[in-house]
């Protein structure tokens, strides 16, 4: 792995882009809110939901607004950033957002935000941003180089199942945003250790757009970011990761991206788990992930988003152990952590769902 000691020049930039998301999500929101009311884009009271009253949703237009003009601004100060790659994040996120916004308003059908998902994913695989190389514990740290046809099905899996798993978890006040805002600097951290800038800056501007999204957005909510921002968020995570730690031949195990965002993965996994076991629809909604469970077991919401704030992070931690070499403390707390989501989510008391 590249080890390398960001330059003052690189460190102010980054706290730049940082404090400049931070700042527009945080001014933007209210008007994302009173944009949400103008076009219907309201979320009513329903049976699996945790408000009383209706909410404005598409505040996620202000994380995707702070988001792109930070990185559009900040790029052209990034050495030998690539604009193709550049613009290839931006239009699949602009894309995939947009799709999230209409459906805030219109409740489009799974299958149709499914394709403009794979559509988002393809328009940056074919930007330059793919996963190209593998690495895995098993392997001796033996760096693997994919094929063309592996690469492309296996980027826009990994693009369209982390947009997907970040999505399941917006069913809290503050928790996708919150979750994201620890992922995206787990995964700032890793991109200092591969030495990738652009991956920097681009976690740097998701982490204070998320930062500055969550004091509108933390229990008691005024607003919430609905598909146009956890769409948006899982996607940029996704890519992001990409950008970071799989591009090129210097690269940072499978393992390590796969903890850093081990809460939303994990819980869609027993979600899709659960829902084939009950002969579901994979993608139809329940009240049976990890954050229900939580509450239903008489968790209050900010005690729930607060818990799993600690488990986001307890993963990300982990993952960068294992980057760092520390492998033997990092498996621990691995387990620790593994131990305490599987009693969460099986440890059931008369409250749990159908």
């Amino acid at each position: 792995m590249q080890q390398f000691l960001m330059e003052p020049k690189s460190t102010v930039l980054y706290i730049v882009a940082f404090v400049f998301s931070f700042l527009l999500a945080l001014i933007t929101t209210p008007f994302s809110r009173k944009l949400a009311y103008q076009v219907g884009a309201i979320d009513k009271p329903k049976k699996r939901g945790m408000h009383k009253k209706p909410m404005p949703l598409a505040g996620g237009t202000a994380i995707v607004l702070a988001f792109t003009v930070t990185v559009l601004i900040l790029t052209p100060m990034v050495e030998d950033a690539n604009w193709r790659e550049v613009g290839g994040i931006i239009a699949g996120g602009l894309f995939i957002s947009i799709v999230g916004f209409f459906d805030d308003i219109y409740d489009l059908s799974a299958k149709f935000k499914l394709m403009a998902q794979i559509i988002a994913g393809l328009i940056v695989i074919y930007s330059g941003i793919s996963i190209n190389v593998i690495t895995w514990p098993l392997l001796f740290g033996k760096t693997i180089p994919l094929p063309d046809h592996i690469s492309l099905v296996l980027s826009l899996f990994w693009i369209v199942g982390i947009t997907n798993a970040v999505n399941f978890i917006d069913g809290l006040d503050g928790l996708a945003a919150g979750v994201s805002f620890i992922s995206a600097l787990c995964f700032m951290f890793l991109s200092i250790m591969t030495g990738n800038p652009l991956a920097v800056l681009l976690t740097a501007s998701l982490a204070g757009a998320c930062m500055g999204f969550l004091p509108h957005n933390f229990n008691p909510a005024t607003i919430f970011m609905g598909d146009t921002g956890s769409t948006f968020l899982g996607f940029i995570l996704a890519v992001s990761s990409i950008e970071g730690l799989f591009k090129g031949y210097t690269v940072i195990t499978v393992v390590v991206a796969v903890l850093v965002l081990g809460l939303p993965i994990f819980d869609t996994a027993f979600a899709i788990i659960r829902r084939i076991l009950k002969r579901q629809p994979v993608m139809q909604a329940d009240r049976g992930h990890l954050h229900h469970r939580l509450v239903d077991k008489g968790y209050s919401q900010k005690k729930a988003v607060l818990t799993l704030y600690g488990i986001s992070g307890g993963f990300g931690i982990t993952g960068i152990l294992i980057a760092s070499q520390d492998v033997q403390f990092a498996m621990g707390l691995l387990c620790f952590m593994v131990i305490l989501i599987g009693f969460n989510y099986y440890h059931q008391n008369n409250h749990t769902s159908s």
